[in-house]
């Protein structure tokens, strides 16, 4: 893994997501960029189960081993994605909304931060896929409007652990956790109206 992502103190910075198959995550991607985002092209388009955690270095066989269980205690479940939301005035964020697989990801998202990734949330967890974050309020409301009509779906087999680069400011995956039962590469569906 080499010291790439090392923030300082032996810490790096970590997550855990779902990711958002092709060819909508290139979709939403690509969206985001257009808003004006210039951190979205080192940000995979997810559903975060874990928000940016600092751990230590020597800490992620146990992160890792952790990660296994979870995932072994939970099945594949199917996510639609449908319209847009958002969190302003609270926040300056705008997504696209879950329309199924909310309680799956609220489950998953429970047995992710636990263990040695229990910590607390600065907002209740709200399952999403961010489109729009902290941009001009002209950006947010066009995000909101045009995609509106947009329409995703897919099968979610396992979820993955990503590390921040600080050499690049981009966040790689640094393995999957494949659930139970799982048959393999995910396939769906996706419109933008």
């Amino acid at each position: 893994m080499g010291n790439d992502g090392v923030i300082g103190g032996g810490n790096v910075l970590i997550g855990v997501s779902l990711a958002v198959p092709e060819p909508y995550g290139s979709l939403i991607q690509d969206a985001r960029t257009g808003y004006g985002d210039t951190q979205a092209h080192g940000i995979p388009t997810h559903v975060t189960l874990l928000p940016p955690t600092a751990v230590p270095l020597s800490a992620l066989p146990d992160v890792d081993g952790h990660l296994v269980r979870a995932a072994a205690d939970h099945r594949p479940f199917q996510v639609t994605l449908r319209g847009t939301g958002t969190f302003r005035p609270v926040s300056q964020v705008v997504f696209v909304q879950l329309e199924q697989g909310v309680r799956e990801c609220r489950a998953l998202e429970a047995s992710v931060r636990s263990g040695p990734l229990a910590r607390e949330l600065a907002f209740p967890y709200h399952p999403h896929v961010t489109v729009a974050h902290d941009l001009p309020d002209e950006a947010l409301d066009r995000a909101f409007t045009e995609l509106r009509g947009f329409e995703a779906g897919f099968p979610v087999e396992g979820f993955s652990l990503y590390r921040f680069s600080t050499d690049d400011q981009a966040w790689r995956p640094l393995r999957g956790y494949g659930f139970p039962g799982a048959a393999g590469a995910a396939t769906g569906s996706a419109s933008a109206r």
